[in-house]
């Protein structure tokens, strides 16, 4: 049969890799990926094959030990990942976004200390901007940071750490008054720093907390986080591109590409419920023939089939809108948005083509039911996204009159 979700154009490079990552999802993942769900277990064996495959340095440049790949490569990779199992997925997604913040923004001694140990999987990252307090609205930050000689120290807590408790690298945005007088705006008076640290959880470095795994509904095996910071001593050449008040800038960048993580993330997980959906269908009889023989299955398996291969298109094409070196947040946003929904939409119609076998843990499609909700709410939720492309229309059709 063929898949859905093709991608016309792609290289012989890309498609070997792509193959292989495919491979290594449908026989070291998905056999296991619902059992170490239910565990809330964090998937080391998995991981240690990804560093094998080299997925932790797919975007970061030859020059540094990774593959150099583009976007679109990895947003390929990413959605085949995630339709073994999304948690996995977001492992590489944090790791990635901190490692394409240093390509992009670090100081040429930053890429050379921490760059090749990321390619290697030695180093983990993780990022850190949201609070307890502030939801999607950034500038509230309270997190700051004081300069003391040749060093930073950092007070504050932060929320929702996607691998806070195995990376050993984290990019923290903070408040930053230094060189920054009263009444200047918020987002010119932030900072992102490069915090390292050891994996695990409880003090791990004088000043730095990580208390424990939140316990989720879905999106189990990694682990989320809080971060605490209470005296924590930064040096000054760990400010993200060595200069103060940019921070926000450099988190948006990398929040834009995780955006269409997210989106590959959307595409992934509704390819694997339509396939489970599909397949439910043939297997179940009911009045004396298949329920895929059904009027009612047929639409509903089309409608399905249509989202995902709209939500991949759309991913795709921001992809390679920022590969060519364009400004992508409105095609970022979109994908975001689109997948997210559709990708709800796509588990929810696969769990009533289950009926009440899909509300038991037995069923792969009860886990996938319970991960989806957390796309709708990653790297900003739909709200977000939709205030995006609409400034981006007004902006692209400037009525003159």
């Amino acid at each position: 049969m063929a898949r859905l979700a093709r991608t016309a154009g792609l290289t012989d490079i890309q498609q070997e890799i792509l193959s292989t990552v495919r491979d290594f999802v449908d026989k070291e993942i998905i056999p296991v990926a619902t059992e170490l769900e239910h565990r809330d277990e964090y998937p080391q064996q998995i991981v240690d094959g990804l560093k094998e495959l080299g997925l932790f340095g797919l975007m970061i440049p030859e020059e540094y030990g990774g593959l150099g790949e583009s976007l679109l490569t990895y947003a390929l990779c990413v959605e085949e990942i995630a339709r073994g199992w999304m948690s996995v997925s977001g492992i590489i997604n944090t790791h990635f976004i901190v490692a394409y913040m240093l390509k992009q923004h670090g100081t040429q001694e930053q890429k050379d200390h921490f760059l090749p140990r990321m390619a290697a999987g030695d180093i983990r990252g993780a990022f850190s901007m949201s609070e307890p307090a502030l939801g999607s609205d950034v500038s509230a930050i309270t997190s700051k940071a004081v300069r003391d000689g040749e060093e930073y120290v950092l007070n504050g807590q932060k929320m929702w750490l996607t691998n806070g408790g195995t990376s050993s690298l984290v990019a923290v945005l903070v408040r930053s008054d230094e060189g920054h007088p009263e009444g200047t705006a918020p987002h010119k008076s932030m900072t992102t720093f490069l915090v390292e640290k050891e994996p695990g959880f409880g003090e791990v470095r004088p000043g730095l907390t990580i208390p424990g795994k939140i316990d989720k509904m879905g999106y189990k095996g990694v682990d989320t986080t809080e971060l605490i910071m209470d005296g924590l001593r930064v040096p000054a050449d760990r400010v993200l591109g060595g200069v103060t008040g940019r921070g926000f800038y450099q988190m948006m960048d990398g929040v834009e590409v995780g955006r269409v993580n997210v989106a590959a993330r959307g595409c992934g997980v509704a390819q694997r419920a339509f396939e489970l959906g599909v397949r439910y269908a043939q297997q179940r009889h009911t009045f004396g023939k298949q329920i895929a023989q059904h009027q009612a299955i047929q639409f509903k398996l089309a409608e399905m089939a249509t989202k995902v291969e709209a939500a991949h298109a759309m991913m795709v094409n921001a992809a390679r809108k920022k590969d060519s070196g364009e400004r992508n947040d409105l095609e970022a946003g979109m994908a975001k948005y689109l997948a997210s929904e559709y990708c709800k939409e796509v588990v929810e119609d696969a769990f009533r083509i289950h009926g009440g076998y899909g509300f038991s843990k037995e069923y792969e499609i009860e886990r996938l039911y319970r991960e989806a909700p957390m796309l709708l709410i990653g790297e900003g939720t739909a709200e977000i996204q939709k205030m995006i492309i609409g400034r981006r229309l007004l902006e692209e059709y400037r009525f003159q009159g």
